[in-house]
């Protein structure tokens, strides 16, 4: 049976490439979903992706991901600095989680310095771009051996 890492990228995610591109590049979430795809096929792990721009179909995603998947790597937007629902599932589903931004969050407003999700990640990752992604899912293999 294969290992599988959930990928979960959070609201207005689907508008990358798009949105404010001065901050968060010209990759689309097509191109993270392809790097992360390729990136785990090549330590021998599959991938499930979810986005979404409602935080019950991210809850219910990492639910979901107790029963078939062995890490998790998720940006979650906004989300990352309000819900304390979708840290309290991260932490209930009981998998490595790795947290990831395009941006450098500390150095941009005072309101995105906080996170709900870091204090449970296993790391954290920012400032790298989509290459961040990559970066998780191989530090994730390499925890999980």
């Amino acid at each position: 049976m294969t290992r599988k890492i959930l990928l979960v990228n959070g609201p207005n995610l689907n508008l990358l490439g798009v949105r404010e591109p001065g901050v968060y590049g010209t990759d689309t979430l097509d191109d993270i979903v392809d790097l992360v795809t390729e990136t785990a096929d090549g330590l021998g792990f599959g991938v499930r992706a979810a986005q979404s721009n409602h935080e019950g179909v991210l809850i219910d995603a990492i639910h979901a991901a107790r029963t078939d998947c062995d890490a998790i790597v998720i940006n979650p937007g906004a989300l990352t600095h309000t819900s304390i629902a979708l840290r309290d599932a991260l932490s209930g589903v009981a998998l490595p989680v790795a947290e990831v931004h395009l941006s450098n969050v500390h150095a941009r407003e005072e309101f995105r310095h906080h996170s709900y999700i870091s204090p449970i990640a296993e790391f954290v990752i920012a400032g790298a771009g989509i290459q961040g992604y990559e970066f998780a899912v191989r530090r994730l293999a390499h925890l999980l051996g």
